[in-house]
């Protein structure tokens, strides 16, 4: 760094909070948060389609759209592999110039730390910390983090405990993981020099599908996370650091689960391949399939004379609204080779399962699993336990007791029934300013007004720290 950047004023520190699911009806339950936006500044924040974490963070990142971005979804079918893959962790799948781009071509020595927002590996970021279990070599499964710098690692185990990954998602998935997120946020703050402190919080997503956003439990999970919030936006207050609180999207009520895949199968779209009686979806050979991915679904059709079969397969499935196009992809901006050929969306009150085993005794063991990385799409059931299974219990007791005693192990917990599932996301809101869309919050006076586009976060976050 030369003498002249040393005798530059430090921009203006930043805390960015991916509060994810806060809405303008939820804030009412959030007393802190509120108090923050009366304070300074709030407006309806703008989300892009799909509305899911990897595609909303991405836009806030590069202020492009996924047309441009290229992140489609939280995970798609990579053609190239013939696999389809979600949650992937590398920066670089995400094209574009990203904020600590931007800023640092205005200040060279400009410090970022990403707590948890996705896509963290391999970023040009100075600090990251992000899920990574620990996967040996026997098969088992243990919660852990990765972080960079590599010391941070144990520091923050340390203080705080190994990374709660079993508190972060599935049927134990609670307050403790942000909390855990939260508190790493306050001691990187207070112990590291960052001018940008990213970081993501993601105890609203939990109860929110499980019960709905109008479910008194779900009152309750956001008022317990205006609570934890409390003293990290106290340190930033101390501190003079302008906090900005943004969501990637509403959850609205659901009631309707639609199984694409199974629609396509019994057209004879899909196709399977069989293992100790199991059935394992085949993408490499099907004519056509679904990624579902909450309430949107990417449709993959293998060869165009099959697109207009694959539309009057699907033109009047109950619970579709739109079948998207290339047209509609691009209208849409999602105009991308990782999207599939076809595009389908839900109506308001349904969602989209990833099944495609037509007889429960035929479905893959790790359906029953809390396994993101080998279902071909989301599965918010995860979020549960069997509550058809009075032994469900006992069996993951039993799955604990050998965990311990260093034994492989299944959780084979997971309901097959999507009845249960009350909230979901994916689709652009109803309007632009509904109360159950994303929302947008600045400690800064004035400095939000109205709506903000998705695509401007990242010119704000650089307005707001003085690189603009």
């Amino acid at each position: 760094m030369t003498s002249k950047q040393l005798e530059e004023p430090r921009p203006r520190p930043l805390l960015v909070l991916d509060v994810v699911g806060l809405t303008p009806r939820l804030l009412d339950h959030m007393p802190h948060l509120k108090a923050l936006g009366r304070s300074g500044s709030q407006a309806h924040l703008g989300t892009v389609l799909p509305a899911v974490t990897c595609a909303a963070q991405s836009t806030f990142l590069t202020g492009t759209m996924p047309s441009e971005h290229g992140i489609v979804a939280n995970g798609w079918y990579f053609r190239e592999l013939g696999d389809v893959l979600l949650w992937r962790q590398h920066n670089g799948l995400v094209a574009g110039d990203k904020l600590w781009d931007a800023a640092r071509r205005s200040h060279p020595g400009y410090t970022v730390a990403n707590i948890c927002w996705w896509y963290a590996m391999g970023a040009d970021t100075d600090i990251t910390v992000t899920p990574r279990p620990v996967y040996y070599a026997d098969g088992r499964k243990e919660p852990d983090c990765y972080t960079r710098p590599p010391a941070l690692h144990d520091e923050l185990t340390d203080k705080l405990g190994t990374f709660p990954l079993f508190h972060f998602w599935g049927p134990g998935a609670d307050l403790v993981s942000s909390r855990w997120i939260i508190d790493a946020t306050r001691h990187i703050i207070a112990t590291r020099q960052v001018d940008l402190a990213l970081a993501y919080v993601p105890h609203l997503d939990y109860d929110l599908q499980r019960f709905g956003p109008d479910d008194p439990r779900s009152h309750r999970a956001a008022a317990e996370l205006d609570t934890a919030l409390a003293p990290l936006l106290d340190d930033a207050r101390a501190e003079g650091r302008t906090v900005v609180v943004l969501s990637e999207y509403g959850i609205t009520r659901v009631e309707r689960p639609v199984d694409i895949n199974r629609v396509l199968r019994r057209a004879g779209l899909l196709e399977v391949h069989t293992q100790d009686g199991m059935e394992y979806l085949d993408p490499m050979t099907s004519r056509a399939f679904a990624v579902a991915d909450h309430q949107i679904a990417h449709v993959y059709v293998r060869r165009p004379e099959d697109l207009d079969t694959v539309r009057e397969a699907l033109k009047d499935v109950p619970g579709i609204e739109q079948l998207l196009d290339d047209e509609g992809k691009k209208a849409h901006h999602l105009d991308h080779p990782r999207s599939g050929e076809l595009v389908a969306i839900a109506e308001p009150d349904a969602w989209f399962t990833y099944y495609y085993w037509l007889d429960d005794d035929r479905a893959p063991d790790f359906a029953q699993l809390v396994e993101i990385h080998r279902k071909p799409g989301y599965d918010p059931v995860e979020l549960f336990m069997d509550p058809q299974d009075p032994y469900v219990r006992v069996k993951a007791a039993g799955a604990l007791a050998r965990k311990k005693l260093g034994m492989r192990y299944r959780m084979a917990v997971v309901p097959l029934d999507p009845a249960p599932i009350r909230g979901s996301h994916g689709r652009l809101p109803m309007s632009d300013d509904s109360p159950d869309g994303p929302l947008i919050l600045c400690s800064t006076p004035r400095a939000v007004t109205g709506r903000v586009a998705a695509t401007d976060v990242k010119s704000l976050l650089l307005d707001l720290a003085g690189l603009g």
